[in-house]
């Protein structure tokens, strides 16, 4: 806790206990700061803030309360200033490890954790995890607000590193302005968050600022295979490491054998080749088992030492995730929700199919439209069968969503049932031994965007629900 006047040059002596920028979850003792979104401005919502128990605003724009106001330029740019302040700066103490790209990022941030080992701590789709607790988030990159308590819980938990995954929509929104990192890692660049950038250019740029943000005498990690590797490149103003399949990548990836269960992959870095056995499956896990040994060689590990620790890697919830129930085919949980995404992962599934492939998928509503044609021709290209369903539909019609997906496709072996549950048990309820069902889209989120709401669901919650009545 602090005073106002330890937070800012003032004269009022008000105590806060903490800092928030949602209305609804202030308590009594809180400082509200009028934040601005893409769909919300925070100073609407000075009413219920007050009504909750705010003690002090921090504003942009002119406000009525019967609490001190503390009026800045930007409230956006101003709220990680403040949040460091609060805090006294918990990312000071701890090594920042971030890591972006369209795809790939959940995998890269938890194998990092997972070598790093006790002292390292996750930030991500997945949650929090650290050696004494582990808690779902809603957003990949928590805002400011959120993400300073965490870092201080870190600490306190007696971590030194946290592995982060940096979206492009947590620089749209200034979530980490005030953080350097000392490592940043580019996976890949594809089409995704439109509807937020609206340009690809935009989208770009967003990821590129990652790397500006490396500290002095860090280093940067970037896919050198990447169509976007020479811009990403031009940001990075301390050392850089570079993996990829090209002569000139510093990690060259030579040569890749996969199996149903692991991946075999052989490559040269510092003139020495090596060859491991991977756990994570599919060749576009190759490159990101690769991003994470470069992230530990940055921070002083040696790449023997990196490659013994590989049997530390766990499985990565939701993403190429085997669940076994008992079942006499194969079920695959996904996060898959890009094109690029399905397209890597079917191909895959083919590889090792012995019959029919079985995908239940959807897209999501009030996001970028434009990519649901391309996510429906893949899906139905490379299933037998596909179960077209909803997906977080916010505010869109599901049917609308579907029609869009199958637009640009001739093909016709499909379905709809737009309720998600029980389009998985009818994915369940068809399957034949040896078949495979993805269901992509969800990975181990645990809610769906209907309306204006996030309602309880999870897609793994309810294959094992589906399961234990079969019992």
């Amino acid at each position: 806790m602090k005073k106002l006047n330890e937070l800012y040059h003032c004269q009022y002596d008000t105590l806060i206990k903490g800092i928030k920028i949602n209305s609804k979850e202030i308590e009594q003792g809180d400082l509200f700061v009028c934040t601005k979104g893409v769909t919300c401005d925070r100073h609407d919502f000075v009413d219920e803030a007050l009504k909750n128990g705010a003690v002090a605003i921090v504003a942009s724009r002119k406000i009525e309360a019967r609490v001190p106001v503390i009026m800045v330029e930007d409230t956006n740019i101003e709220l990680p200033k403040l949040m460091a302040r609060f805090y006294d700066y918990p990312e000071k103490e701890l090594s920042l490890i971030a890591v972006t790209g369209t795809n790939g990022k959940t995998t890269v941030a938890e194998v990092i954790q997972n070598l790093i080992g006790d002292d390292c701590a996750y930030i991500g789709t997945n949650g929090l995890k650290c050696k004494k607790f582990q808690e779902a988030i809603r957003n990949t990159t928590p805002d400011v607000d959120r993400m300073y308590p965490y870092l201080e819980r870190f600490k306190k938990a007696g971590c030194h590193y946290v592995s982060i995954e940096a979206s492009s929509e947590s620089f749209y929104r200034h979530r980490l302005d005030n953080f350097q990192f000392a490592v940043t890692i580019l996976t890949n660049i594809t089409e995704d968050h439109l509807n937020i950038h609206k340009t690809i250019e935009n989208y770009v740029e967003c990821k590129c600022q990652l790397f500006s943000k490396t500290a002095p005498g860090g280093t940067a990690v970037l896919n050198y295979d990447s169509k976007y590797f020479k811009k990403v490149l031009s940001y990075c103003k301390e050392k850089v490491l570079t993996y990829g399949y090209r002569d000139g990548a510093d990690l060259q990836i030579k040569q890749v054998v996969t199996k149903d269960s692991s991946t075999d992959i052989t490559f040269i870095f510092n003139k020495k080749k090596y060859a491991v056995t991977s756990p994570l499956v599919g060749s576009f896990n190759v490159e990101n088992l690769m991003a994470s040994f470069l992230a530990l060689v940055a921070l002083g590990y040696e790449m023997e030492e990196i490659i013994g620790r590989i049997t530390n890697i766990k499985k990565i919830e939701g993403r190429m995730e085997f669940l076994d129930f008992g079942q006499s085919y194969k079920i695959v949980l996904d996060y898959a929700h890009t094109s690029d995404a399905l397209n890597k992962i079917l191909t895959f599934l083919k590889s090792i199919a012995k019959k029919k492939i079985i995908t239940v998928t959807g897209s999501a509503g009030g996001r970028e439209k434009e990519k649901r044609k391309d996510m429906g021709k893949v899906v139905l290209e490379n299933s037998d069968l596909v179960v077209f369903t909803m997906d977080d539909p916010r505010d869109e019609d599901v049917d609308v969503i579907i029609d869009e997906m199958i637009a640009d496709s001739p093909c016709k072996n499909y379905i709809r049932i737009k309720d998600r549950i029980k389009a998985i048990r009818y994915a369940l309820d068809n399957a034949s031994a040896n078949d495979i069902i993805l269901i992509a889209g969800k990975g181990r989120d645990n809610y769906m965007a209907v309306g204006h709401d996030y309602l309880p669901y999870s897609d793994y919650e309810e294959i094992r629900k589906y399961f234990d009545n079969k019992k």
